[in-house]
């Protein structure tokens, strides 16, 4: 009968999220420009400026969701109910504002095709520097933000699947939602100088509308991205391979079963079996492993075979 397989596992204490401060800080400004533009909009009949007050307000939302999640994995590290940490916190805070900016851009549709069925009049002067200075703000915060840029695809939404482990989903839906906020805020003062230099009235509901489907775009492409986290989908097989090549390097030793998985930003989680006719020391493979890839939490099972 074969010995027990031997097993170790590696705990790394979660690492608290650099975005946490700085999402605090744009969620605060954020609500304040949001207020703003509703008003302004309301006042002076503006679909653009109001749409881009009603998104913001959605965001603020997001925005505070995204603290809040912070703070939740932060303070609850620890806890050993959550069996890999709670990095994943992160990727259901990301999910659920992935869905307010589809119902966001969703409404901002819909209202952008009522305005040119029913035009209104728009108080475009009065509306264009509360536009401007929505701007502004929007690009502020996304610098606060300071999120690198990752490679675009060709499915519209922004992400790098060789790095996918390494994003902080949460931080990410965040940048997209001030990034929108930018777009809205850009298209809205496009919106105005059209109505008021050229009278073209129609531009401020439409823009609306294409400001709606970039934003849907966004946001299909953020609950992808989110998703695969959620789910244990790792697509990227740069680990896995990685793993694999350094075991079966050690002579006599087959990989006989490997899985490798993210559960949070830089968090990677490794389970393998490796067979051999004669085993080394466990802390043999585990320093192979963790030459080749980092990993949060690593579990090596080894199972003798007859010689």
């Amino acid at each position: 009968m074969n010995p027990a397989p031997l097993e170790c596992a590696v705990h790394v204490p979660p690492t608290v999220a650099k975005g946490e401060s700085r999402t605090r800080i744009v969620t605060a400004v954020t609500a304040v420009m949001m207020v703003a533009e509703l008003v302004v909009g309301f006042w002076s009949h503006s679909l653009a400026l109001t749409a881009d007050g009603w998104h913001m307000a959605t965001h603020v939302g997001a925005l505070g969701l995204a603290a809040l999640a912070y703070w939740y994995a932060r303070t609850r590290a620890g806890e050993p109910r959550f069996a890999f940490g709670t990095g994943k916190v992160y990727a259901l805070a990301g999910y659920s504002s992935a869905a307010f900016l589809l119902v966001v851009a969703v409404v901002m549709a819909y209202e952008g095709v009522v305005r040119l069925v029913n035009p209104a009049p728009v108080r475009f002067l009065d509306a264009l520097p509360i536009a401007v200075l929505g701007l502004v703000v929007n690009l502020v915060c996304a610098v606060l933000l300071d999120v690198p840029h990752p490679h675009s695809h060709d499915d519209g939404h922004p992400h790098d699947h060789d790095h996918d482990h390494g994003h902080d989903h949460n931080l990410r839906a965040a940048y997209l939602h001030v990034v929108a906020d930018a777009l809205t805020s850009v298209l809205a003062i496009a919106a105005l100088v059209a109505g008021q230099y050229g009278g073209w009235l129609w531009v401020d509901p439409m823009v609306a509308i294409v400001a709606s489907v970039v934003i849907f775009k966004w946001g299909i492409g953020l609950v992808r991205e989110c998703a695969r986290q959620l789910v244990d989908l790792h697509p990227n097989t740069k680990q896995r391979d990685a793993v694999r090549s350094v075991l079966e390097a050690v002579p006599g030793t087959r990989v006989a079963d490997l899985h490798v998985w993210s559960v949070g930003p830089n968090r990677l989680v490794c389970v393998v079996a490796i067979e051999s006719p004669a085993p080394l020391a466990l802390d043999l493979y585990r320093e192979a492993v963790a030459s080749a890839v980092k990993l949060a939490h690593l579990t090596v099972e080894i199972r003798p075979l007859p010689s």
